[in-house]
């Protein structure tokens, strides 16, 4: 097996000052990435020592490594172009993108506020597009480029309180599936990854098994993801504890009711083999579900 290295590779890593962000960049950096190192965090401790990025490139410069820190919001536009200015100028180059960045404003939706959305979204849907929109054009020059989103259990399950948080975290699902079918033909991967570590985020709410939860489990499923040597895209990977897992969205054969338009009462009754799994396939992308409405209509 060959070794992961990214050698002569510049690599972007938002939210990276603490937790899952912070390991990501650690270990690109001990595998030859030039990282970029991005977070809004201001001073690490109560002295006004430093912020929170620099911290992290202190460390892997200290390790030998090559990084460069990057307080630029990814909330707004000018943010996300600044950011990526700071890989071109500093390393020349991006090869790859890891959106990682992310806030909680948790409130039951019976009492969310503007206050509660807004941030949220900015941040981790909005964030996505205010980097990958100025790093696109790089990738389809080069005709090479990784891009990993990072989504959420919340987003593709749900979890009480989390409505702004879980849209965001879904709608980064439906940003990779385009960027996936647009890239493909440009050497393009793009992936999600759907975390759990013990990081600041999730302090408290795993209990017993936190001390099985090292972001470094997960570091290692983002460094291989985008690494050159992995030809996959469009795929939900699951990282947490060291168990790695695919997520899906699948379609099952379903029913069909004949021609003619059926009524509420024969969807109630068909109601079953609607829902039945067997036979289901994981659609690639969206002509994929037509092939199984032109199966239904036209047999064959």
């Amino acid at each position: 097996m060959s070794t992961i290295d990214f050698a002569g590779r510049a690599v972007i890593v938002t939210g990276a000052g603490n937790g899952i962000g912070r390991a990501h960049a650690m270990l690109l950096a001990e595998r030859g990435a030039r990282v970029v190192v991005n977070d809004i965090g201001g001073a690490v401790d109560g002295t006004g020592a430093g912020t929170a990025a620099q911290k992290v490139v202190d460390e892997i410069v200290a390790a030998g490594g090559t990084a460069v820190a990057s307080t630029h919001s990814v909330a707004d536009a000018a943010g996300g172009q600044g950011l990526v200015d700071v890989a071109l100028t500093e390393f020349g180059r991006i090869d790859a993108v890891i959106h990682n960045a992310g806030i909680l404003r948790d409130r039951s939706f019976a009492k969310i506020t503007d206050d509660d959305i807004d941030p949220v979204l900015d941040v981790h849907l909005r964030g996505a597009f205010h980097v990958l929109r100025p790093a696109w054009p790089h990738f389809l020059e080069q005709k090479y480029g990784r891009i990993l989103l990072t989504t959420s259990a919340s987003g593709l399950l749900g979890n009480y309180g989390q409505a702004s948080y879980a849209a965001g975290k879904a709608g980064l699902l439906g940003l990779m599936n385009v960027l996936a079918v647009e890239g493909a033909r440009h050497g393009i991967t793009v992936n999600a990854l759907s975390p759990t570590a013990a990081t600041r985020m999730t302090e408290g709410l795993l209990g017993d098994l936190t001390e099985h939860f090292d972001p470094r489990h997960v570091a290692a499923v983002a460094t291989y993801l985008v690494s050159e040597q992995c030809a996959l895209t469009h795929h939900v990977i699951s990282a947490s504890g060291g168990r790695v897992a695919r997520l899906f969205v699948g379609s099952t054969q379903g029913w069909y009711g004949g021609p003619e338009p059926v009524q509420p009462e024969d969807v109630h009754e068909a109601l079953e083999e609607i829902c039945s799994l067997d036979g289901f396939i994981v659609p690639d992308d969206g002509n994929d579900e037509v092939a199984l409405i032109r199966k239904a209509l036209l047999g064959g």
